[in-house]
């Protein structure tokens, strides 16, 4: 739906710019304004202002292949030209985006390089503990999976969740011990919900058995 959403307002975009081109050359008609000269000078203008173009051919082409090949929607949390945000809008010339303080951001789609999206069919929420070296780290692994699954059984968290929680185990060293690292699949818009959740808990649930942190 949300892909359908955006075709159609890009389309809108194009159709309506045709629209206002056509009706205003019908109604210079009317009043008896020749078109002919005017569209003869902006034949020759076309040619002189042609190679100023080039930036906004490039936008409308690359806009072209962005919703050919589905890689934003309306409703997406992308990273694009060195910005991030929500899409709210998307056409054949521009991407506005709207990031995390409220701010709007116009990307020209010439500008476009790569797309990173944050929000197609699911995404990660990982988790990151720090503890001591002399730790026991099957307890902790442990304390992961209970509390993952803890918030699977849960009403509110549980449907916004896509699996079980995938402990990898030993993640990094680090001066002060060592750095162990799990992960739960959610909902591609549930991400950050998920994971502030489970950060929530694990760290009660490390107090309540005795693990300390670093």
């Amino acid at each position: 739906m949300r892909r359908i959403d955006t075709v159609g307002n890009a389309l809108r975009y194009f159709a309506t710019v045709v629209v206002v081109l056509v009706a205003g050359t019908l109604i210079l008609g009317q009043l008896g304004i020749s078109v002919a000269p005017i569209l003869a000078t902006a034949g020759v203008a076309g040619i002189a202002i042609a190679f100023g173009a080039q930036s906004l051919i490039k936008d409308y082409f690359t806009g072209f292949f962005l919703l050919v090949e589905d890689q934003i929607r309306q409703g997406d949390v992308v990273e694009i030209a060195g910005k991030a945000g929500e899409v709210e809008e998307v056409t054949l010339r521009y991407v506005r985006l709207r990031d995390g303080d409220g701010f709007v951001h116009f990307v020209p789609n010439g500008e476009i390089k790569v797309v990173v999206n944050r929000t197609r069919t699911h995404a990660y929420a990982n988790i990151d503990v720090g503890v001591p070296e002399n730790t026991d780290f099957d307890a902790v692994f442990k304390a992961m999976r209970d509390v993952g699954a803890a918030l699977r059984a849960d009403p509110k968290f549980g449907p916004l969740t896509l699996g079980e929680v995938e402990v990898f185990g030993v993640d990094r060293w680090e001066l002060w011990g060592v750095m162990l690292r799990c992960r739960m699949k959610t909902l591609p818009h549930e991400r950050d919900n998920v994971r502030r959740e489970l950060n929530r808990r694990l760290a009660l649930e490390l107090q309540s058995r005795g693990l300390k942190t670093a």
